[in-house]
């Protein structure tokens, strides 16, 4: 018993160590996203109506069937022959059964069905874009986040690094060989360098909440995966943004929208002129009743022999045999035809023409903005390569120049404040360089995304 007591903890140790190092990677940040976005529930729950437009749609096509019942009882009298007033209380029922299609309604309910699939469409396509919004704020936030670190990592190796200069200092102000200021100096720099290892924590922490606020999740104990950066061939995918335009018009989601909302429009069109055609439709019934009078029996004459029709005979005449005798079929079509509705119809139909004009201009706008905003990605991108590739030749020369420095502070030849600009400078191309790299990876995936390129991050 205690073993599997012990076993019990031991694994729920396990649950809780695992859960607390998991890091996420961008896909699963970007799949839980979608997954919980309430946004994206609410736009499935559109397609759900959707789908049941399209069920209402098709249902039209069908012919329709209704039942009915009546009970009903009447109440008076009447005088007889005699002069004696006779009660005629009477209770009956009758029971119905009706059936009707429509066969020509002026192509409205064709258009009806074929309207409910664009709208099926259209809200699958509003989900696309959801998805694209979010994809797009995931993937800015987790490359924030891995410039955070890495911004921390270069002030943890900067802190390091004064601290063995520190080291060496003072062994030489031991030696009498370096004055005691030098080393106050350095110790000085010590503490600014913490000073920017904790902003750096700051801002990582600050990056990881910012993630966790979108993903809503808890923030505690979030992290992301460590992501090395593969960018030693720097390009750009196209040579202009025309090429990329060109593909996102053809791939992307809110175009697909607009066509189809253009679509939506030339059908509104057809169902209003629908309205100037006549109608069609066949009808079919049958039908029965039962009436009894109250305090009678349910009984009715009949003459077994016409040779002799003084012979009378009361048969039963009851509820069964009632609604047997009186069953009774209908059929038969019924056209109307439209002559004057107020200019009704035509109303209808000239407004859906001006709506038709518009989600052509709203689709117009649609290809306008798209091509602003790849043209605007396309020049960030180009500007961001080039700031990556001066950044990089920068940090590489001033590493050299801060290697020389370092050689000659060792030397005693140059001074802790001589010293300290190079190092300045150096830190100053670092932290250029990690903007420009992940301003650079940013701007390309967004453009690779617009061309309908999965996002990746290696």
């Amino acid at each position: 018993m205690r073993t599997r007591i012990l076993t019990v903890f031991v694994f729920i140790g396990f649950l809780s160590i695992n859960a607390q190092t998991k890091k996420w990677s961008i896909y699963e940040c970007i799949d839980y996203a979608i997954e919980n976005n309430i946004s994206i529930k609410q736009q499935t729950l559109n397609a759900e109506l959707a789908q049941e437009d399209i069920n209402s749609a098709k249902g039209n096509f069908l012919p329709d069937l209704r039942g009915n019942a009546s009970h009903n009882y009447n109440f008076g009298s009447s005088i007889g022959q005699d002069g004696v007033r006779i009660a005629r209380d009477t209770r009956g029922n009758s029971f119905g059964l009706n059936t009707g299609i429509t066969l020509f309604d002026g192509m409205r309910n064709v258009n009806n069905y074929e309207q409910a699939k664009l709208g099926l469409e259209t809200s699958q396509l509003q989900k696309d874009i959801i998805q694209d919004d979010i994809t797009i704020n995931i993937l800015t936030r987790y490359i924030d986040i891995l410039a955070q670190k890495e911004n921390l990592t270069i002030a943890q190796e900067q802190v390091i690094i004064t601290k063995q200069q520190i080291d060496q200092i003072q062994e030489f102000v031991n030696a009498g060989v370096r004055a005691k200021a030098d080393l106050l100096d350095v110790k000085a720099q010590l503490a600014s360098d913490n000073e920017t290892v904790v902003n750096a924590e700051s801002a990582v922490e600050l990056a990881l909440l910012s993630l966790t606020e979108l993903l809503q999740i808890p923030y505690k104990d979030f992290d992301i995966q460590n992501v090395e950066l593969n960018i030693s061939s720097v390009s750009l995918l196209y040579d202009d943004a025309d090429q990329i335009y060109e593909k996102a018009v053809a791939t992307r989601a809110e175009i697909k929208k607009a066509q189809l909302d253009i679509e939506n429009s030339d059908l509104n069109i057809d169902i209003a002129k629908g309205a100037y055609y006549p109608t069609l439709s066949f009808g079919a019934g049958l039908g029965t009743s039962y009436q009894h009078s109250q305090g009678q029996e349910d009984l009715r004459p009949t003459i077994p022999d016409p040779s002799d029709p003084n012979n009378i005979v009361w048969v039963d005449n009851g509820f069964g045999q009632q609604l047997s005798d009186n069953l009774g079929y209908n059929l038969g079509f019924n056209l109307s035809i439209p002559i004057f509705n107020r200019m009704q119809t035509k109303s209808n139909v000239n407004k859906n023409i001006i709506n038709q004009k518009r989600a052509e201009n709203s689709l117009a706008q649609s290809k306008q903005d798209l091509y602003s905003t790849v043209v605007r990605a396309y020049n960030s991108a180009r500007t961001s390569l080039n700031q990556y590739r001066a950044s990089e030749a920068s940090v590489k020369a001033q590493e050299e120049a801060f290697k020389n420095a370092q050689e000659s502070f060792d030397l005693g030849v140059m001074t802790s404040f001589e010293f300290e600009q190079v190092r300045i400078r150096l830190l100053n191309a670092q932290a250029a360089f990690i903007n420009a790299k992940y301003n650079f990876v940013f701007r390309t995936k967004a453009l690779e995304y617009y061309t309908g390129v999965p996002i990746t991050i290696n």
